[in-house]
């Protein structure tokens, strides 16, 4: 799975990569900053299991706190997106391609209006940031509309009647959109196009089918970022007008700040969370700025947003469960480590599905699967859900 981290130039976007991933990257106030892509890891929150079983997890990756474990998943940071990216402006044929693998885009956007469409700094709220939500998707469907109709004619003249024949030929042909098998269908169907051959779709067609691919193959997120800087319409204002998007007022300055100062043991803060502990003295400029961060993100707001948005891309736009590897026996691995993994996996996912994420030999090997919280047996076809703890019986090779 990989988050993709979207938007114009100087909306923040690098900043809200640095904020998840603590990476440091180069943040700039001209545009085309980011060029190449940067790549980390971000977390998202899980309610550990060990507690049901009364133990204390040891995480491999991650961290668990407060009974909270903290998951890691990939996060990219692309250059950033002007209007016309489709047609080659800007880094725009290069933002796009660098998106291809993305299955789910966190869009950061200048909630207070001070930054217009090229990415240069304006007067606060001279500029509406709707525009940039509309002249992204806009973007997007543009790209998937050029592969569309470039690739078109290298399946559409084949005579498949099998619904899944046809299919795997769009997918073969389409893959450089990113999307699979099962987003392409959804699409098709969810437009109604299964009954035309492919040599009858029009033009409008075309448009409609890049625009559902888009919906189904990269959904979105708006972070609405510098909320601590923008007046309180001004987020009203946006979810109005886009009542169906997922919006987040976030303050990625904020998350940053306090991430690094609970890094070098400044302060006691965990992510997501609305409070922060002073833990040593600090000098005046750092009393100033961890008020104004208090008082504007963290009460304002319940928090800086950062978590939020990257719980809800995971677990509400790809809808993925965390799954537990477990042993009935125990729960300790050969190194000593009490629980020490948490795997995501898609909605829907089978213990066969998760023996093959565990390794493949486990996978082929599969005999059968415990569901060690019940203790009950179950088959490969078994469906999971979040928060399961799963042993796996197979036959070694």
């Amino acid at each position: 799975m990989q988050i993709g981290v979207v938007g114009k130039p100087n909306t923040g976007k690098s900043t809200f990569f640095g904020a998840s991933t603590l990476i440091d990257v180069e943040m700039q106030n001209y545009p085309f900053t980011t060029i190449e892509p940067n790549k980390g890891t971000g977390f998202v929150r899980v309610e550990c299991v060990d507690k049901e079983f009364g133990v204390q997890c040891n995480p491999r990756t991650g961290s668990c706190v407060k009974g909270i474990r903290f998951v890691p998943v990939e996060l990219i940071d692309v250059a950033g997106l002007v209007p016309g990216a489709s047609e080659g402006k800007g880094l725009g044929n290069k933002f796009l391609d660098d998106l291809r693998k993305a299955d789910a885009l966190i869009h950061v956007i200048d909630l207070s209006g001070s930054t217009n469409e090229k990415g240069e700094p304006v007067e606060k709220e001279s500029y509406d940031p709707a525009n940039d939500i509309l002249f992204l998707e806009k973007e997007i469907d543009a790209w998937f509309l050029g592969i569309i109709k470039k690739n078109w004619n290298k399946f559409s003249k084949v005579r498949e009647n099998e619904k899944n024949k046809k299919l795997n030929l769009m997918a073969q042909n389409l893959s450089g959109i990113g999307a699979n098998a099962l987003q392409l269908d959804k699409a098709v169907s969810k437009l109604g196009l299964w009954g035309k051959s492919f040599s009858e779709w029009n033009e409008q067609d075309f448009q409609e089918f890049a625009t559902k691919v888009r919906e189904e193959s990269k959904p979105i997120i708006i972070a609405a970022n510098k909320a601590d800087i923008s007046s309180e319409k001004a987020l009203k204002k946006l979810k109005e007008k886009f009542p169906d998007k997922i919006i987040i007022a976030c303050s990625a300055v904020a998350e940053l700040t306090l991430k690094k100062a609970a890094k070098d043991k400044s302060l006691e803060y965990f992510p997501g969370e609305k409070e922060f502990t002073k833990l040593k003295e600090l000098n005046e400029k750092q009393e100033k700025g961890l008020n104004y961060i208090k008082e504007n993100v963290l009460e304002k707001f319940g928090s800086t947003g950062i978590q939020e948005i990257l719980d809800i891309a995971v677990f509400d736009l790809l809808k993925y469960i965390a799954i537990f590897p477990g042993g009935v026996k125990g729960l300790v691995d050969s190194e000593g480590r009490t629980l020490p993994d948490c795997f995501l996996l898609p909605s829907g996912s089978t213990a066969l599905d998760f023996a093959f994420k565990l390794h493949t030999d486990i996978g082929e090997g599969f005999i059968r699967a415990i569901d060690v919280k019940t203790k009950q047996m179950i088959g490969k076809e078994h469906e999971l859900k979040s928060r399961d703890v799963i042993e796996i019986i197979f036959k070694k090779k």
